[in-house]
């Protein structure tokens, strides 16, 4: 996540302790990139591994919202300015992703009270984003999208699952606002990005492959028939083979322009690879496509991966014996 675009922290050196000093709205990727693990190995039948990623997703969840709270109350000043920026919506997008992983479990209430929970988030946050949303903008733009796009798919998964009718109806509203939000975020987001950001430019792509999912999730129901269900079918893998198109372009940039330092912005690059794995997964599903089935478990495996490797420079960056200098 990045710091807010008009003020970031100034420098330190003395050493941040992991998880609390220095936080920004940016760690909800780490929830968020978990979740979607969470999601992708449960959608590969690796349930054991699945309920392990969901546990670490809810953990974190927790703590983060224990500390943005407390930062509510102890620096309002600081907590509005960031609530201003695009990041501040992870905090939608991370309760959905965990929302969705607690449907596919079968605890529908919990699901339904952290749906309710996203939908007064997004409702209050995505105001205010949009208001100060510039242009040259770096990645977490397109959060405007993902956080939508995670109300979609939660909703959608509750409708599957017979909470009621209505839950896809606003499900497909969503989708269809959130593609509108897409194409505003592509015409503010800076391409060049591509070749220098610190790890959110992935959500260029992240943004399509949820897109992907809620309309995967939306032409599994038995609510459309006809030529609605066809046309869902064929947006799901319209977004999946765009969201594929954006991978290989971040992927040869990250490859022209390695950037292996540890940022917090990372967890946004693993989110849309198991994202892609995710929506990979679920459109075999939706539209029968067996082969995607085989993309999405080895787009998962390169997820899970990319997590270690990010965990990895989190606890170097953060632990004991790291000392992290936020940047300017």
């Amino acid at each position: 996540m990045n710091v807010p675009e008009a003020a970031a922290p100034a420098r330190s050196a003395a050493p941040v302790p992991f998880g609390w000093a220095g936080l920004t709205p940016a760690a909800g990727a780490a929830v968020m990139a978990t979740g979607i693990l969470s999601v992708g190995l449960h959608l590969a039948g690796h349930e054991v591994v699945s309920l392990v990623a969901l546990v670490l997703a809810g953990a974190l969840w927790v703590v983060l919202a224990v500390h943005f709270t407390g930062r509510l109350l102890r620096a309002r000043a600081e907590w509005s300015a960031q609530a201003h920026t695009p990041p501040a919506l992870t905090a939608v997008a991370a309760t959905t992703v965990l929302g969705t992983r607690l449907a596919l479990l079968g605890w529908h209430g919990l699901a339904q009270a952290l749906l309710a929970l996203a939908t007064v988030l997004w409702a209050v946050l995505l105001i205010s984003v949009l208001r100060h949303l510039t242009h040259r903008m770096s990645g977490a733009v397109f959060l405007v999208c993902v956080a939508t796009q995670g109300l979609a798919v939660l909703a959608a998964t509750e409708a599957l699952a017979g909470s009621g009718e209505w839950l896809a109806r606003a499900a497909l509203v969503l989708v269809g606002l959130a593609l509108l939000l897409y194409a505003d975020a592509l015409r503010r987001f800076d391409v060049r990005q591509v070749l220098t950001g610190a790890g959110d430019q992935w959500l260029a792509g992240g943004a399509l492959a949820i897109s992907a999912l809620a309309a995967a999730a939306l032409a599994a129901s038995p609510l459309w028939r006809g030529d609605l269900h066809d046309v869902l079918r064929a947006l799901t893998l319209a977004l999946l083979t765009l969201d594929l198109a954006w991978y290989v372009v971040l992927l040869a940039a990250e490859a022209l322009r390695p950037r292996p330092a540890y940022d917090v912005r990372r967890w946004a690059t693993v989110f849309p690879l198991g994202m892609s794995a995710a929506a990979s997964l679920a459109a075999s599903n939706a539209t029968g496509i067996r082969w995607l089935s085989t993309l999405g478990q080895t787009l998962l495996w390169i997820a899970v991966t990319a997590w270690l490797l990010t965990l990895a420079g989190a606890l170097r960056a953060y632990g004991p014996a790291g000392r992290r200098v936020p940047r300017r």
